[in-house]
């Protein structure tokens, strides 16, 4: 209670982490419908706050100076500009390990993450049923239609591959609570692949299943080899299968070899057939040898990515923040 015997009420924070690349033509969208969905959520929640959590992937376009402008005009904002472009994985574990809220949203600047959807999910997470409020896609509307198949065959197979559950269609669009934040924050890893480690952490999850959205404004970076990438990414770190799979094919193949060496040692033996087709031998040689690069690669793979552990490197390395901004606007203030 204060000195005249009222009780003070006890804020609760969010934290909305937007990882930005070259989101020029979207920010100021996504600012006005943010605004209006955090004005809802403070008429039926007076206890909460927000902070506003922008990170700037090195964008190339004129980002930066649109995110100089909100935090100069609105005390909510913050920003995270990188030294360069780091991958969204980046932007989200930056943005996660420099919230300071209670409850810490992802999402993207681009609106196919509708902020409608955040007042529902605090409800739920709220409630103290669930730890995390996530969306799931039940339709790919407008997307491409190979890059959707891809999609939804690289689910399947991660389902079969991997002990974590990985749920066909889920975003990163998720509410979730402090406690959840921590857990995924200690894992230090630097080849990050954030869907399966949103899993792999646990947590009550709530899926809220929606409408694909298209893009408010501009063009998507994700071209078809980057979500290739980025899905080789997610079978190396959550998965040991591939080393599996070339362990079997190499066994296999030394069987099916060892079977054909006594078939023509019979041959000869038995029938005194002459051994022929040098054609068959050359291709049997560049099957075996594109078998055992395959291999190679896999295991290149794994061993790539044990590297790049082992380096110790930063996740990513910050160039400028919101404090720079105002420290600027303040100068110039005082000049005047």
């Amino acid at each position: 209670m204060d000195g005249c015997g009222t009780e003070r009420i006890a804020m609760k924070k969010i934290s909305i982490v937007v990882p930005c690349y070259n989101e020029q033509e979207v920010l100021p969208l996504f600012y006005i419908e943010i605004q209006k969905v955090m004005q809802q959520i403070q008429e039926e929640h007076a206890d909460t706050e927000f902070e506003l959590l922008f990170i700037n992937d090195g964008s190339r376009d004129g980002t930066l100076a649109k995110l100089r402008e909100l935090a100069k005009q609105d005390e909510r904002v913050r920003y995270i500009s990188f030294s360069r472009n780091f991958g969204k994985e980046s932007g989200m574990y930056a943005g996660l390990e420099n919230a300071t809220g209670d409850y810490v949203v992802i999402m993207d600047a681009d609106l196919q993450h509708p902020p409608a959807f955040l007042p529902k999910m605090y409800n739920i997470v709220l409630s103290g049923e669930y730890d995390c409020a996530t969306t799931r896609r039940v339709s790919r509307k407008g997307e491409p239609k190979l890059l959707s198949w891809f999609s939804r065959k690289f689910y399947k197979i991660m389902k079969r591959i991997s002990q974590t559950e990985i749920v066909d269609g889920a975003q990163d669009f998720r509410f979730m609570t402090r406690q959840m934040v921590d857990s995924i924050l200690a894992m230090k890893e630097y080849n990050r692949f954030s869907k399966g480690i949103f899993s792999w952490v646990g947590f009550r999850t709530k899926y809220i299943e929606y409408e694909n959205v298209e893009r408010a404004a501009g063009t998507s970076t994700w071209s078809f080899w980057k979500l290739f990438r980025y899905a080789l990414d997610g079978f190396f770190a959550f998965s040991t299968a591939p080393l599996t799979i070339s362990s079997i094919l190499g066994v296999a193949s030394c069987l099916i070899a060892f079977i054909m060496i006594i078939v023509i040692i019979i041959k000869k033996l038995a029938f005194g057939d002459p051994v022929q087709g040098f054609a068959t031998l050359i291709c049997a040689i560049f099957f075996m040898g594109g078998l055992q690069l395959f291999c190679v690669g896999i295991a290149g793979q794994y061993l790539a990515k044990t590297y790049l552990e082992t380096k110790k490197r930063p996740i990513y390395l910050v160039q400028e923040t919101e404090k720079d901004a105002r420290k600027d606007m303040d100068t110039a203030a005082g000049e005047q």
